[in-house]
């Protein structure tokens, strides 16, 4: 499919990427009965299904591109959310589009106080470090007045209103699927760019304009000599040494730019909720970030897309089952860790190591056989 894709003339593939992206923005209007949540706002789903895809597009420059066990990334998130609401609230009154940049400088840096002590030890000892981060990061926010405690704080800034915040520049109306019929509801049209708690749509678009420039810069820098230095530090960082590769240096880097994706993801997610709190940082959401690399396919952008739409859309496709959706979720992880280990979408250097693997393997066989007949 991918290679049919490619062999497409270039304005082709273009018109094609921008359909896609039309009707990705169009989708919390046409709320499709086969995708939309009953039991829950649709247009606030994909809200937070677009911050998952954030999150895991940056994640993914950590654990895929670099090779590098990051389970407390949600405290570069919470860096970025608490940074926005300090300055748009809690001590200032910035507006937002001025303090998005502080809180993603604010990620940035606390990810080279990080990674600078500890990207030199490996493997399990890393994981460990950066899982006390995340919960370091947590508790000092609980125990801090200066930070809102266990209060949290509420009244974050949100992105300004371009026109009449009674009716926007003007109202876009939502499908409404009745019995075999698709009509207007023009009852309750989305204010464009007016940005109120009652309507996620406008929070959806700017969500989703983020996951596409992070994706664009995502393209640009894996195929450069940076993305390619990641990938040598990822598969033998001491061949790469020998090589000439400055592995500690690419390593900060993969992780300094994974914390300012992050701390964006944070930041959007804070001004959108309006409300923070500790409890909004736990432990648990690191495990599902990095569940959004895993299932989908770390090291392959759009694997990692598809796996944050999973991990953000089933718990909440599932709420009519509320007592067993927690369970039918956790069961659908287990069986695409046991289906399909290498993730949904794996990066073609597994297919092809995956395939080589094989290929040596049915060899051996046939070696095997050859001399077992032979001998007879």
């Amino acid at each position: 499919m991918k290679n049919k894709l490619n062999a497409l003339p270039k304005p082709v593939k273009i018109l094609l990427w921008v359909l896609v992206a039309l009707f990705a923005y169009a989708l919390p209007l046409l709320e499709l009965p086969l995708l939309s949540t009953p039991d829950s706002d649709f247009a606030s789903v994909l809200f937070t299904v677009s911050i998952y895809c954030l999150v895991a597009l940056g994640l993914n420059i950590v654990v895929g591109y670099a090779g590098l066990l990051d389970l407390g990334y949600v405290g570069f998130y919470a860096v970025g959310a608490y940074t926005v609401a300090i300055l748009t609230s809690f001590h200032a009154s910035w507006p937002l589009l001025l303090a998005i940049p502080v809180a993603v400088a604010a990620s940035l840096v606390s990810g080279i106080l990080l990674g600078t002590p500890t990207l030199r030890v490996r493997g399990d000892y890393l994981a460990i470090v950066t899982l006390g981060f995340g919960e370091i990061i947590r508790l000092v926010a609980l125990n801090t007045d200066w930070l809102g405690a266990s209060k949290g704080i509420n009244n974050i800034g949100r992105p300004p209103n371009i026109g009449d915040p009674s009716t926007g520049l003007f109202g876009v109306p939502h499908l409404f699927w009745g019995d075999g019929t698709v009509l207007l509801d023009t009852s309750r049209p989305t204010k464009f760019l007016i940005f109120s708690y009652a309507d996620a749509v406008p929070f959806y678009w700017v969500g989703l304009t983020a996951v596409i420039v992070v994706l664009c810069a995502d393209v640009l820098i894996k195929s450069s000599r940076v993305g390619r230095a990641w990938e040598a530090t990822r598969e033998d960082e001491d061949a790469a040494e020998l090589m000439g590769v400055p592995t500690f240096r690419f390593k900060l880097l993969a992780f300094a730019t994974g914390a300012f994706v992050g701390g964006l993801a944070g930041a959007l997610f804070a001004s959108r909720q309006s409300f923070i709190n500790p409890q909004s940082f736990l432990l648990l959401y690191s495990i599902l970030f990095l569940a959004a690399v895993v299932v989908g396919g770390q090291g392959n952008r759009w694997g990692v897309l598809l796996g944050a739409f999973l991990v953000a859309y089933l718990p909440e496709r599932f709420r009519p089952v509320e007592d067993f959706r927690v369970l039918v979720f956790g069961l659908a992880l287990v069986l695409l860790a046991t289906l399909r280990p290498q993730g949904l979408l794996p990066p073609r250097r597994t297919v092809r190591a995956r395939k080589l693997e094989h290929d040596l393997e049915e060899l051996e066989e046939g070696t095997g056989e050859e001399e077992e007949t032979a001998h007879a």
